[in-house]
């Protein structure tokens, strides 16, 4: 097995010892298998030395507990004789025991353990395993258990809570037991139909966001959260809870959504109104795994959002605590490398996977000083305790990375309850906890599921199959040009591009119209992919009507071109005008327009002036 150094803090055990004060050196002394007694440090050191090594070493390594002898099996094949409490913990589920504590330092009582760990230095330095004590003992301490990530066929099913509240009426405080039941979101299907319906939406010009913090506007949510398949992870009823103790939840598959195709590439920023680019475009008629797959790679580079500040009560982000933030794109491969670490179609829960990564030392930190950050109070509320090998800042941020960004791209599905009915016992831990009823939307993350499309994603596979998109909705193009509706309600994306190109007569019933599909190419909308719509929904395809309707429509749309600004230039009489039309020297620069007007393009103003003088006139500016 791998160690995880080849430099050693501590050679020999009489080293480590000389840095023990000689009342701890008293302390280890009943825990040797011979008693022995001294009372100077040199003949201290001596007894204690020389008891651990050969049969008393193994005597002492066979009272250890099975915990305290996964540390030193940890210690002499893993870690080159250190103890790293995170990891450990994280792997093994509990702390080893390394005696026991008063009210005073002096009053500790060690254990064992202690014998197997000394200190590499005075004052406070950290424990070490001699090197040849590690020699020794690798003779006869089996290897540690291999780390494992921990998976389960079936998700988390329900579990009880608890709602303790104050009865005013009563008064009286109550407690009252509940179900929660957990939510399921299979997001593979559902990711690849949202990416051809957000694309569209965006290609109709409904998509707007701020021009400064690119975050979308409440119009833009709404008109997403409408065409997304299965609305949002949390319903209406969820987002703005009746009870008034309960924060609201907000949206996150729609903003998701917004924030994954600015930074793809996919979309172009005029105004503050998104539109396709040219890859987006292609993207309309592309295999959508592979445009899911650029979402992904582009997500994992953007600086566009630190996800961080999708967790509105971590308070002092954009202040003094934004200096000390790591780059995101640190933290997101180190998720990432666990995801790669879970197997295809098994449930693995957040804390199984969490401890997976602390386990493997797999950390990230979120902020090199955490106390800048705060929640509730900037006096209060700075979260000092929030460092080491994972904390509540790492905990919110992996949850937002998987809850908001890979489930929507459908490379995880995911189990999950509302926040509030999550376990807040960290949150409790800092002050002003206890007043919110969740620290984060994504609290309710339960446990997460690697699709056949997240292992194509992350490069686990090169080959993905898609599963088959399939629509109910039929239509019926009439020669008439009339559009009937036969099967199922159209999805609301496909309602809006009817909107745009056709005027509805009845509720099942739309007319095609040469100025309503006019006005709408105007718009910047696209004759050819409504054409292409109509053909792929059509039962019987489209009449020979309905085909002259569009080849008129885009003939008329390519007739007449805007060929940019020009100047109006009036001359005395038509004379003059035909004069400087059809002179050699100014003709190349103008247009004869009437009997006594020229047009001069923009661009070529300039030269036309200059031109105008050698022929003997001169055009006086403004």
């Amino acid at each position: 097995m791998a160690r995880t150094s080849d430099i050693s803090l501590l050679t020999t055990v009489d080293e480590g010892l000389s840095f023990v004060t000689v009342d701890q050196l008293k302390k280890l002394l009943p825990l040797l298998p011979k008693s022995v007694k001294a009372t100077r440090k040199a003949d201290l050191v001596a007894a204690i030395a020389t008891q651990l090594t050969g049969k008393s070493l193994k005597k002492l390594w066979q009272g250890l507990d099975e915990i305290q002898q996964a540390v030193v099996a940890e210690a002499v094949h893993v870690t080159n004789g250190t103890y790293a409490a995170g990891p450990f913990i994280a792997k093994y589920g509990q702390k080893p025991s390394w005696g026991t504590y008063g009210s005073y330092s002096y009053r500790a009582e060690p254990s064992l353990l202690q014998l197997f760990f000394l200190p590499t230095g005075t004052y406070g330095s950290g424990l070490h395993m001699p090197i040849t004590m590690q020699l020794e003992l690798q003779a006869y301490v089996p290897e540690p258990k291999p780390l494992a990530l921990n998976t389960l066929e079936h998700p988390p099913s329900g579990f009880k809570v608890v709602d303790n509240y104050y009865d005013y009426k009563n008064r009286r405080p109550v407690s009252q037991e509940r179900d929660v039941e957990v939510r399921l979101c299979e997001t593979e299907r559902l990711a690849q139909q949202d990416l051809q319906a957000v694309l569209r939406l965006v290609n109709l010009g409904k998509v707007s966001v701020s021009d400064k913090t690119l975050m979308p506007t409440k119009a833009t949510l709404k008109a997403m959260a409408s065409v997304i398949q299965g609305e949002d992870y949390y319903t209406e009823a969820d987002a703005e809870p009746d009870l008034d103790y309960l924060d609201p939840i907000g949206t996150i598959k729609p903003l998701a959504w917004t924030m994954l195709l600015q930074a793809s590439g996919l979309t172009i920023l005029e105004g503050k109104k998104l539109k396709l680019s040219k890859a987006g475009q292609k993207a309309l008629t592309a295999s959508p795994e592979k445009t899911l797959k650029t979402l992904w790679k582009k997500w994992l580079k953007t600086t566009i959002l630190d996800e961080l500040r999708r967790v509105d009560n971590i308070k002092g982000q954009t202040g003094k605590g934004k200096r000390g933030l790591t780059a995101v794109a640190g933290r997101r491969s180190v998720i990432v490398q666990g995801l790669m670490d879970c197997p295809v179609g098994k449930w693995v829960t957040y804390d199984d996977l969490q401890d997976y990564l602390v386990a493997s030392s797999q950390t990230f930190e979120v902020s090199r000083y955490p106390e800048h950050l705060y929640i509730s109070d900037s006096n209060y509320g700075r979260l000092y305790d929030a460092g080491g090998y994972w904390s509540i800042l790492e905990t919110v941020y992996t949850r937002c990375f998987l809850f908001e960004y890979v489930a929507t791209l459908g490379l995880v599905d995911i189990a999950y309850v509302p926040p509030s009915d999550a376990p807040q016992d960290e949150l409790s831990n800092f002050w002003g906890g206890d007043d919110l009823s969740f620290l984060s939307r994504y609290d309710g993350l339960l446990a997460l599921r690697l699709t056949p499309l997240g292992a194509f994603c992350l490069g686990l596979t090169t080959d993905y199959t898609a599963p088959e998109l399939t629509t109910d909705t039929t239509l019926r193009v009439l020669p008439n040009l009339d559009i009937v509706l036969t099967g199922q309600p159209l999805q609301p994306t496909e309602s809006m591009i009817m909107d745009t190109f056709t005027q509805q007569t009845s509720d099942a019933v739309w007319k095609l119209d040469r100025e309503t599909a006019l006005k709408a190419a105007a718009d910047g909308h696209s004759l050819t992919e409504f054409q292409t719509f109509l053909t792929e929904a059509s039962a019987d395809g489209l009449p020979n009507t309905v085909q002259q309707f569009f080849e008129d429509c885009l003939e008329r749309t390519t007739s007449v071109q805007d060929r940019g600004l020009a100047r109006l230039i009036e001359c005395k009489d038509k004379t003059l005008a035909a004069l400087i039309a059809n002179d050699s020297r100014t003709k190349k620069f103008c247009y004869l327009a009437g009997d006594c007007h020229l047009v001069v393009p923009t661009e070529k103003e300039t030269r036309f002036r200059t031109a105008l003088r050698k022929v003997g006139y001169t055009l006086p500016l403004g």
